[in-house]
């Protein structure tokens, strides 16, 4: 059976992304900080930071663009991030964020995909961009290097010839329940990179569900370095934080030392992470060289934290660890754990191995994927496990030019199928256990990587750690962990295999071990299992 959201329902109005965000902007928030670019330690005013929005989108309706339009954004964050995202929305276009680490290939096929009429990007990634919109046959003239030497100079105009006309931002009539505000690229449950559509409603109603919930007001200092161009980062952070008038302090890319550094110089009072960043909040030694007692929240996203893991951090840095979930088909947001973890309007707390609660104005299920048949909430202790259907006004409109993938995703009656395995407690609090195309079948037992992970990440020796399937010499699929030693560790494979075997059911032992640098993750903090998996 279906369990709705506990929260209150919120209004969520028919409005523009840009209107939702900043049409009530008061005189005594506008000229508050909003972004503070942590490199260079500029500051950006709300008053300031709208009016290059607006221009932004009158030099893009100068060059014709608007509604009905696709421009790419490829760029690390930013203050120019946030312009330019907010100016491509403004002006009415859509905004297909590209992963600042692709590959010239990689942003070929996405502009191609979507297609994009221009490109918007920065000087470091100058090269990749240019090639890889050649090869997508965008001119040079529609490719805007925002800090390049401008169109005079190499044939991509920059901000100044951007802006050179002075137009005004324009007039612009769209359906924001219909009307795409983005369309970042995700696998979704199945297959390759797909365009998710997003309308400028899925968007401001996740805002509107998540921010009472959030808690954030205009006295935090919010740390930015969850990358903008993921979803994760650009409706939790970006907007959310914006909406909530808050300020934010924007790092290009994680450095622990910075990241501490920030949090220290700035006196941030919130920050979202995503999980290999808790494994070094809670393990290495740099933290104690830092003041962090400003920090009220960790929030953590995009991939499953395990509880110890949280708890962990929580203890050493003396603040509250919660944890969401999510997916770039729900806006992302679909469940969340309030940053008072659910004491007032639940008046019991969610656990911190729990995502949390169904967003308001939604509803969740738990299906057996093998059976379709619907797993009751218990009356006490955790139900079965089957994947996680949602349903409420963030679901995405669909994927891109893709109806198979499309009606294989949201059925006939609204749901969207996640492709993850969870669980229910009594109290509607759900416990993500896995991927479900990523559960290593051994003899017959399932098997979720996420747990395992959680056993070897609980070892004083083991700085990260990674679990695929893998066959062994009789070609059965087996456990294998990829595992990152702490500095010094003279631990060993069957050190390794011996300590989760101790903490395991039989079947679920880790059957093989390899030693590596670094487990490779996704901007995000996903880690990539594919990668592993072709080692």
């Amino acid at each position: 059976m279906s369990f709705s959201s506990p929260f209150p329902e919120v209004d969520i109005p028919t409005a523009s992304v840009y209107d939702y965000l900043f049409d009530d902007l008061h005189d005594h928030d506008a000229d508050r900080v909003a972004l503070i670019d942590a490199k260079s330690g500029r500051q950006t005013s709300y008053r300031e930071m709208v009016a290059r929005i607006e221009s932004f989108a009158g030099g893009l309706a100068a060059r014709g663009l608007g509604v009905g339009d696709v421009v790419g954004l490829l760029a690390p964050n930013s203050s120019a991030f946030a312009v330019a995202f907010h100016g491509i929305l403004r002006a009415g276009a859509t905004a297909t964020t590209i992963n600042a680490l692709f590959t010239a290939k990689d942003i070929a096929k996405q502009l191609t995909d979507s297609k994009a009429t221009m490109l918007v990007t920065v000087s470091p990634l100058r090269e990749q961009a240019r090639e890889g919109a050649a090869a997508a046959g965008l001119p040079a003239e529609n490719v805007v290097v925002l800090d390049g030497a401008g169109r005079d100079t190499d044939g991509h105009p920059n901000a100044d010839d951007l802006l050179a006309a002075g137009a005004p931002a324009p007039d612009v009539s769209f359906a924001p329940s219909a009307h795409l505000a983005v369309l970042p690229y995700s696998s979704g449950t199945t297959g390759n990179p797909k365009g998710v559509m997003l309308t400028h409603r899925n968007l401001v109603a996740n805002v509107a569900q998540i921010r009472p919930l959030h808690g954030m007001t205009s006295d935090d200092v919010v740390l930015a370095v969850l990358p903008f161009f993921h979803i994760y980062g650009m409706t939790v952070l970006l907007n959310a934080a914006l909406h909530a008038r808050a300020r934010l302090v924007i790092m290009p890319s994680f450095d622990l030392g910075e990241f501490l550094g920030n949090i220290a110089e700035h006196r941030c009072t919130v920050a979202f992470i995503a999980p290999p960043v808790a494994v070094a909040l809670a393990k290495h030694p740099l933290i104690d060289d830092y003041d962090l007692s400003s920090l009220n929240v960790v929030m953590s996203g995009a991939a499953p934290l395990d509880a110890d893991l949280g708890h962990a951090v929580a203890e050493r840095l003396g603040c509250t660890v919660v944890q969401g979930y999510g997916m770039s088909e729900l806006s992302p947001v679909s469940h969340i754990t309030p940053f008072d973890y659910g004491e007032h309007d639940m008046r019991v707390e969610a656990p911190l191995s729990s995502v949390g609660w169904t967003v308001s104005n939604a509803a969740s299920k738990i299906v057996d994927p093998e059976t379709g048949r619907e797993t009751p909430v218990p009356e006490e202790g955790l139900s079965e496990t089957g994947e996680l259907w949602f349903k409420g006004p963030n679901v995405m409109a669909g994927y891109l030019n893709n109806d198979d993938a499309t009606k294989a995703t949201i059925d006939d009656d609204g749901w969207l199928h996640t492709g993850d395995l969870a669980q229910v407690d009594a109290h509607g609090c759900v416990y993500i256990v896995d991927r479900l195309k990523e559960l290593i079948k051994y003899k017959g037992y399932q098997v979720p990587p996420a747990e395992l992970e959680a056993v070897l990440l609980s070892h004083p020796d083991i700085a990260d750690a990674a679990v695929v399937g893998a066959l062994d010499d009789e070609g059965e699929e087996v456990p294998k962990a990829f595992v990152v030693k702490q500095s010094d560790s003279e631990l060993t494979e069957d050190d390794v295999m011996a300590f989760v075997a101790e903490h395991v059911a039989p079947y679920k032992k880790v059957r093989k071990v390899e030693f590596i640098d670094a487990v490779p993750k996704s901007a995000s903090g996903k880690i990539l299992r594919k990668d592993l998996r072709s080692r």
